[in-house]
């Protein structure tokens, strides 16, 4: 048999996240050496425009490159933290709007430290303007580069799925909606007669298992994906290892749709997925619980100085719109589901739930007034919950916390659904930056699936990465 076809680049989205990461470091990088250089001809030629030779004017010239200056490429990076999905980078309209937001933010940031700052010496306008203009464009030629490499047919992936049922139609269905595709999906294997030459969502059934070798050799398939759910004929079963055995990535329907969407897909799991994935495979350590604990006192003692310094003006526009009261309150199910309250600024109309029932809030939800709606997009309705942080009943980061009656309504209707109460409730959270308002039971069904993702995955550098993107949107002013 002729070997098996694998690409020379056969890269899972975590590496092509730390490619983009290095890629862009040294763009940036290569933009505070060439601002830099800059400002010292820029200076120079000023000299030389006074009136100074050349050779006295490089004598006489000196620059004072600040500390901060050199931590530039670093400030790059996190403007660019939301552009490190690969499926987003892979899309230029996604990576041209990413690359014109950071230089635009890192300005508008700089004019407001140049404006209170009482030394402008420190704060090289010439060079910082230089290194947001090179990073721009040496980002931009970089990105180039990877999304040629991404969608390059010869070194994407070819995958094959393994069952045509519901949860590979489900996969197929996803794969259809990204754009670039992240790999070459040829089609579907399956045993079953009734399926034999049909096609679904566009991709053929190309055979059996019993050919599985064959349409491998003649497909040039490096990747095969199992999504059969329940047990697997054992003829199968061994078909799959030997594909294994000669090359041949294997993965699991689940790990395939994590990979693809970043959610957990609750539709098409075991009874049992609860507990080999968050008591056998997720036992964080205590030196992450120890320091999500250090980032959670950290960002509520900076949180706390901001609500308080911003109380007046907030609660003087909420008094003069709608009256009193400021603040309104609620009780929340925390971690293991125990019952908290939580604090938040007023950002309803007076009785927004007059008749008692709870309401889950809703985009554009017209319960909302105007001032409620600016701390909402902002933010800053959530700044009294900063004192249950320190207090130790939430997190900065984790699933939001519901209301113990919309918890016993959707556990009903939701499998897994209070897994979610294994971790504290956090101020903001992967579903939240990744999915926002949810107004109907399928709609919360794709939140959790991104609630248990992080669960699963929680690692100190996804929580950092986490509040970075909150920031992001908040300067944006895209929350909603």
């Amino acid at each position: 048999m002729a070997d098996i076809y694998r690409p020379s680049l056969r890269l899972r989205p975590s590496e092509q996240r730390t490619i983009l990461l290095v890629g862009d470091f040294i763009a940036s990088v290569s933009a505070m050496v060439g601002a830099i250089y800059f400002w010292y001809q820029y200076s120079l030629y000023k000299l030389i425009d006074n009136g100074i030779s050349p050779g006295r004017a490089e004598r006489l010239i000196t620059i004072e490159v600040p500390f901060w200056f050199y931590l530039l490429p670093l400030v790059w990076l996190l403007l660019m933290v939301e552009s490190y999905d690969p499926h987003s980078a892979g899309n230029w309209r996604k990576t041209l709007r990413g690359i014109a937001v950071a230089p635009i933010v890192g300005l508008l940031t700089y004019s407001l430290l140049f404006t209170i700052n009482l030394d402008p010496n420190s704060l090289p306008r010439i060079a910082v303007g230089a290194f947001l203009v090179f990073a721009s464009f040496l980002t931009l030629g970089w990105r180039a580069i990877f999304i040629r490499l991404y969608t390059s047919s010869g070194l994407m992936r070819r995958v094959l799925i393994v069952g045509a049922g519901k949860a590979g139609r489900s996969l197929a269905d996803i794969y259809r909606k990204l754009s670039p595709p992240p790999f070459i999906l040829l089609g579907f294997i399956d045993d079953d007669p009734r399926k034999k030459s049909n096609s679904f969502l566009g991709f053929a059934v190309l055979g059996t298992s019993e050919h599985l070798l064959e349409i491998i050799e003649d497909y040039r398939v490096s990747d095969i994906v199992v999504a059969i759910n329940g047990e697997i004929k054992g003829e199968t079963f061994q078909t799959i290892l030997d594909t294994q055995e000669r090359g041949v990535e294997v993965s699991r329907m689940p790990i395939m749709y994590e990979e693809l969407t970043q959610r957990v897909p609750i539709e098409h799991l075991e009874s049992d997925w609860v507990i080999r994935s968050f008591v056998d495979q997720v036992r964080v350590s205590g030196m992450y619980e120890f320091s999500k604990r250090i980032m959670d006192i950290f960002g509520g003692v900076i949180g706390t100085l901001i609500f308080i310094v911003t109380f007046p003006i907030i609660s003087l526009a909420i008094l003069l719109e709608s009256g009193s009261p400021i603040f309104y309150s609620q009780s929340r199910l925390g971690k293991g589901g125990s019952v908290f309250r939580i604090y938040k600024y007023r950002t309803m109309k007076q009785d927004a739930e007059a008749d008692g029932e709870a309401k889950a809030a809703i985009e554009n939800d017209p319960r909302v007034t105007r001032v409620g709606n600016i701390l909402r997009r902002t933010r800053f309705d959530e700044m009294p919950q900063f004192l249950s942080v320190l207090q130790g009943e939430m997190s900065l980061v984790g699933p939001r916390a519901e209301r113990p009656e919309l918890v016993a309504e959707y556990q009903k209707q939701i499998p897994f659904y209070r897994a979610r109460l294994l971790v504290k409730p956090g101020l903001t959270g992967w579903a939240q930056i990744n999915y926002g308002y949810v107004a109907t039971v399928r709609e919360t069904v794709v939140k959790l699936e991104y609630d248990l993702y992080y669960i699963k995955h929680r690692t100190l550098n996804m929580d950092i990465n986490i509040v970075l993107r909150t920031i992001g949107t908040v300067i944006r002013r895209t929350g909603r």
